[in-house]
């Protein structure tokens, strides 16, 4: 087999490299797996796995749960939905971690073994969903493939272009258009399958798609770029490397610094995996035109909003700034963050202004929705735009590496949020999360008042578009 190299001249797919094609689908796929697993996952545990019958069976659990009670609960017992909350921690946080494993590992055996390896360990964590014993097993082996693929696959995209290349921020976004097909259509079919029929249908739906990934990955080896020549650098590579400045220094601080802030700002938009999907199943009218919706589902209901707001803030900027001074990367976040606060405040509202015995209207959903996604699209893809400018020539990719920490902080801050929604109230609940999220959008605007300047012009000014496109298509977690 022999792979080929970056060609400019091949536009066969699109007026792009026929590789695209067959990584965008392959990421599509993926994407229709984890998107379908997550959107079953809390709901199963609490719906089944947690009850008497099942929860017996669960190898392993017996050890981790005491110590998910003592770290997060300071040693009391944890009902059903705290636990499944607890557990969902767990993945949620650790699959933004193991992508660090997995770009060490693909630097060391290279991305396209790593992928293979990453996707088949995945496909086998869908199928272990089938059985109560190896249910931890399975998260396990998902939070690892995932790690070989996340960052992997993405990278790959980026080698089909030579440097200079002007169809590389394209292609990401023909990529991500991929990517948001899976998350649209994996939880509507998972969630068909396994709310509407059996749990284990949906999760065998999602391994069959990530076979299916695989497939069509195993196939596209010829059509990919070679993997990079492994090993550490040499002397003179080292040598090269500038010292940092002081100014660069100070901005590496003020970064470290944000991304507490920024783990604060995507709790409200995050807890639509965890503790949303419960308060919906119990308390929410998820009929629409005459149409039942499923619990799950909604995960699809909100990246059909996400998509539509993703595109339209990139017009609405865009026409804003033939008129208007365009905001900062500091004010879109904030701004960002009080769109994210206000869509929270209405499922606080909704649970508020619904009299007792009553569901919550659906208008109140597709309210949150769409203000969070207008919030999430102004604060994600910008905060990593920010970054990717703002960061140090020499030590860029370190900095975007670090830049994903916030949402491994975010996704533990919105699974031990879950595990306290038993003891208030849905308002007190979505109350908590309005504070959050607003608060970082306060945070925000001292950070651009007091520091606004630091960030606002960079030695390296130009962004990367290929790595701000990647921002676009990783919907979290």
């Amino acid at each position: 087999m022999t792979a080929v190299t970056a060609d400019a001249d091949d536009r066969a797919f699109l007026g792009h490299p026929k590789g695209l094609a067959y990584l965008s689908i392959t990421e599509a796929f993926e994407r229709f797996s984890y998107y379908g697993m997550i959107a079953l996952l809390v709901l199963y545990m609490n719906g089944q796995l947690l009850k008497p019958g099942h929860v017996e069976h669960v190898v392993g659990l017996s050890v981790l749960r005491p110590i998910l009670e003592a770290v997060f609960a300071g040693g009391a017992h944890y009902s059903n939905q705290q636990l499944s909350s607890a557990i969902y921690l767990v993945y949620s946080s650790t699959v933004y971690l193991t992508p660090l494993l997995g770009g060490l590992i693909a630097d060391r055996v290279g991305r396209t073994g790593t992928i293979i390896v990453g996707a088949s360990i995945m496909a086998l964590g869908h199928f272990l969903m089938a059985f109560d014993a190896s249910f931890l097993l399975a998260l396990v082996c998902l939070m690892i493939g995932a790690g070989c693929l996340k960052g992997n696959i993405a990278t790959q995209v980026g080698a089909l272009y030579a440097a200079g290349d002007t169809r590389r921020a394209d292609g990401f976004q023909v990529f991500y258009l991929g990517i948001n097909g899976g998350v649209i259509f994996g939880p509507l079919i998972t969630g068909y399958l396994g709310q509407g029929i059996a749990w284990h249908y949906g999760f065998g739906a999602a391994g069959v798609a990530m076979l299916i990934a695989l497939a069509i990955y195993l196939s596209s080896l010829k059509r990919l770029p070679p993997d990079p020549p492994r090993g550490a650098r040499t002397t003179a590579e080292k040598a090269a490397r500038p010292a940092l400045t002081t100014r660069e220094v100070s901005v590496l601080v003020l970064l470290a610094f944000i991304l507490p802030v920024l783990a604060l700002s995507i709790v409200g938009n995050n807890q639509i995996y965890n503790g949303y999907l419960v308060w919906a199943e119990a308390n929410a009218d998820l009929h629409f035109l005459g149409i039942t919706i499923l619990t799950s589902q909604m995960l699809s209901v909100d990246s059909i909003v996400s998509v539509a707001t993703l595109l339209g803030m990139v017009m609405f900027w865009r026409a804003w700034k033939t008129r208007f001074p365009e905001p900062d990367e500091l004010g879109k976040i904030a701004i960002g963050c009080f769109f994210g606060a206000a869509g929270v405040a209405c499922l606080a509202a909704g649970a508020a202004l619904t009299p007792a015995g009553h569901k919550v209207s659906f208008n109140w959903l597709l309210a949150f929705h769409l203000l969070n996604d207008i919030g999430f699209a102004n604060v994600l893809p910008v905060g990593l735009a920010l970054f990717s400018r703002a960061a140090p020539k020499a030590i860029a990719g370190l900095v975007i590496g670090f830049y994903y920490l916030h949402l491994w902080a975010g996704n533990i801050l919105v699974g031990y949020l879950g595990t306290l929604y038993e003891k208030m109230t849905p308002v007190q609940f979505w109350m908590v999360h309005v504070a959050m999220v607003g608060g970082a959008g306060v945070i925000f605007v001292l950070i651009k008042l007091v520091f606004g300047r630091l960030l606002l012009v960079s030695e390296d000014s130009e962004p990367d578009m290929s790595t701000v496109a990647i921002a676009d298509a990783q919907r979290t977690p």
